[in-house]
């Protein structure tokens, strides 16, 4: 989920060199590099940032190779943009017991697992709501049907869409029915705040202070900034060349106020982290104390991500299934376990989130009334209001209060129409993108993932029925596709009725679970390792158990005085009602002296 492909525009992404560079691993390092090589000793590319996406079936191409999916007849797959017109709606419907914050840290989890290759590249395969005339080989527009009722009577026929890069775009004899192509991920797989630090040592030197054990900061009226971005022009669309524009370890830091926000959060817990160790250990050089902060910062995350996010939409299962996502001190590292990110992850299941970003963002006051709002499309590429005096604060709170999108068969029309329109008088569709991504990569038929996961296949449209959320719905396919095995993934997947408990159906619950506990016991560096290279000591681990999202956001939102314990739940007057800051579990850093 949450991927917002090329309208990156210029931003800086890695190149791909062929293959993560991993030569010699340092066994007794206790630190991840920084591009996530070495994390598996024997298998040192596995999880490093510029290598392929993992599959958990193979792909599926039109031309067996690499050409985008098609019908199981041979004929083009209905177009993604009319899927998303008849099969989705756009209606604001909201999810009540989860804040929008937990959509956006979701988004933050998606883009430290993965970065399309490529994404950012700037090569037009529409102008003007029409194809260009020389697109280059990437380009895969979406068509557009003449009937369209939003953008049909602006005469557009088609949307921007660039094919990702693979691994065959280098070496294109390569590839050939025994050797398909397959994607590369430019981020790290692991869940270690790559988006912060960056995936490699040449994205992390920029971002770096080089003195005590600090990440590059900008004061500006009291508070700690990242540092402006020196491509600000081509990376953000400002409207003055004031606006600031960040320099992150993820480009995509900037595509929205909520989400610059999260990276900042990072940006200033590590610094704050650095300085009570610096205090601590005073001859610790600068390597030495940014390592260290680092290391917390990560574990701090990990355990908010695994024990108080993600229980929230994906509940343990109750069988005994052996992909359990949490466990006692003594973590299981296995190091035949592929923590790689799965293309039918990042690219189906945890884009399921997509209904649960909101068109308008909640400025709140300290009592949580409202103060005003903001429209996403209107600070897309553009986080400069967070500088503003009391916006940051006020947009902080109004993330964890205002309610998320309901996860369902809509998605907000500012995202379904007006995705990236700036001045243009029309957008695009995120919800058709999601389709075509999936085509792009070749990912399997609905059916085929069913089949995967031990789930009972359709056999016709009418087995559908059971498995959805209305009896109606499996009629409203059968109208779109021709062959109940040409029903894609991305599109049914958001169709099944989610198991009780959850925010999603059995087919996406299975592809999220796998996902989630290769990325747990696939990663060495996993903070409740028992390992003495890499682990914590018992009292440090027993620290890291505090981390909480309500309490990171208290150490570092100026202005912010008070936050419910459970800061991805609604907020409640008597199980989760707004605590001052001081009185939140904070982790104790004494631990580390």
């Amino acid at each position: 989920m949450w991927m917002f492909l090329k309208v990156l525009l210029v931003v800086c992404c890695s190149g791909w060199n062929g293959r993560a560079q991993a030569t010699n691993c340092n066994v007794t390092s206790p630190y991840r590099t920084l591009d996530g090589t070495c994390n598996n000793l024997q298998n040192p590319s596995w999880g490093a940032a510029n290598t392929a996406y993992g599959r958990l079936i193979e792909a599926d191409y039109g031309d067996g190779v690499k050409s985008p999916r098609k019908a199981t007849s041979g004929s083009e797959l209905p177009s993604a943009r009319l899927l998303s017109m008849k099969l989705f709606g756009d209606e604001h419907v909201v999810e009540p017991a989860f804040t929008l914050l937990s959509m956006q840290f979701g988004q933050l989890v998606a883009h430290d697992m993965g970065f399309t290759s490529g994404g950012a590249d700037i090569l037009p395969c529409c102008s003007g709501g029409k194809p260009v005339s020389n697109p280059v080989p990437r380009c895969y527009p979406i068509p557009v049907p003449s009937d369209d009722p939003v953008m049909g009577s602006a005469g557009v026929q088609c949307l921007d869409f660039l094919r990702t890069i693979t691994d065959c775009d280098a070496n294109p004899s390569s590839c050939s029915n025994s050797k398909k192509a397959e994607q590369l991920n430019t981020a790290t797989s692991f869940i270690d705040l790559s988006v912060v630090y960056g995936n490699s040592v040449e994205e992390n030197t920029p971002l770096r202070q080089f003195s005590g054990g600090l990440m590059k900061v900008e004061t500006r009226d009291g508070s700690d900034w990242p540092p402006r971005n020196p491509n600000a022009s081509s990376v953000c669309v400002q409207r003055s060349p004031e606006d600031a524009c960040y320099l992150t370890g993820d480009a995509r830091a900037n595509i929205s106020p909520h989400m610059a926000i999260l990276h900042i959060l990072f940006l200033r817990e590590h610094n704050r982290i650095a300085k009570h160790l610096a205090a601590l250990h005073p001859a610790w050089n600068d390597e030495k104390l940014f390592q260290e902060a680092r290391r917390i910062n990560i574990a701090q995350y990990q355990q908010i991500v695994f024990y108080e996010w993600l229980p929230n939409f994906l509940p343990l299962p109750d069988n005994g299934d052996k992909r359990s996502l949490v466990s006692v001190l003594d973590h299981q590292y296995r190091g035949d376990v592929n923590p790689t990110t799965l293309n039918s992850n990042a690219h189906a299941a945890f884009r399921y989130f997509h209904s649960a970003i909101v068109g308008h963002l909640h400025l709140d006051h300290e009592n949580r009334t409202k103060a005003g709002e903001i429209s996403f499309t209107d600070h897309t590429l553009n986080p400069a209001i967070l500088e503003a005096p009391c916006k940051y604060a006020q947009l902080s709170r109004g993330l964890a209060t205002q309610p998320m999108g309901r996860i369902d068969l809509n998605i907000d029309r500012e995202l379904k129409h007006n995705l990236f329109k700036f001045d243009a008088p029309f957008g695009n569709d995120l919800r058709a993108i999601d389709i075509q991504r999936a085509r792009d990569h070749g990912l399997p038929s609905y059916n085929r993932f069913r089949e995967r996961c031990g789930l009972p296949k359709a056999a016709s449209f009418d087995d559908l029925t059971s498995l959805l959320h209305s009896p109606q719905d499996a009629a409203r396919l059968a109208s779109v596709y021709a062959s109940v095995d040409d029903v894609e993934l991305t599109v049914a997947g958001l169709f099944e009725k989610h198991i009780p408990g959850t925010q999603v159906g059995a087919t996406f619950r299975c592809i999220l679970l796998e996902q989630f506990h290769r990325t747990r016991v696939g990663d060495r560096f996993f903070f409740e390792t028992s390992d003495p290279i890499v682990g914590f000591s018992k009292e440090q681990f027993k620290q890291l158990r505090k981390a909480n999202m309500a309490r990171l956001l208290c150490d570092n939102t100026p202005k912010l005085e008070g936050m419910q314990s459970k800061a991805f739940a609604a907020i409640d007057a008597g199980s989760n009602k707004v605590l001052p800051c001081s009185s939140l579990p904070a982790v104790d850093l004494d631990s580390w002296k």
